[in-house]
């Protein structure tokens, strides 16, 4: 049963959006990656709110988690929150069993982004025969 964990931090002048930026260009989001047991460590910008990121954590159970919170690097991260003085928000959300409703409207909207897929590949296609028709007209109108 996997825990996913919703941070929201915020704060002023960019604050935030900084906080998130030094945490991937320092490489310290890439080590939580990196830990046992992680899922997923995702930065998001709100288009709504400037002023927060919103973080979404993910591990695949609860051992995995404390593990993380016992790390060193849970220190580097808190001390990183207040040079940037963030203020979070937190949501928890553990993984429930499957639901067969819900498979078959991932398995729809999977299929719909295939098909997606496809019609964008058309239009490349058709986009990249009028640049080549072009270039050949252009070349035959120039060379005759």
């Amino acid at each position: 049963m996997s825990i996913t964990i919703n941070i929201r931090y915020t704060g002023e002048n960019g604050n935030a959006r900084m906080f998130a930026e030094e945490m991937e260009r320092t490489g310290t989001a890439d080590a939580i990656r990196a830990e046992a047991g992680n899922i997923r460590y995702e930065y998001y910008f709100p288009m709504n709110h400037p002023e927060t990121v919103l973080l979404i954590d993910a591990w695949e159970d609860q051992n995995a988690l404390d593990i993380h919170h016992a790390s060193p690097m849970m220190a580097a991260i808190a001390a990183l929150r207040e040079k940037y003085d963030l203020h979070m928000t937190v949501e928890r959300f553990i993984s429930a069993e499957e639901n067969a409703a819900d498979e078959a409207f991932i398995r729809e909207f999977i299929a719909s982004t295939e098909a997606a897929k496809k019609q964008h590949l058309f239009v490349f296609a058709l986009i990249t025969l009028a640049s080549v028709l072009s270039i050949v007209f252009f070349y035959f109108n120039n060379n005759l």
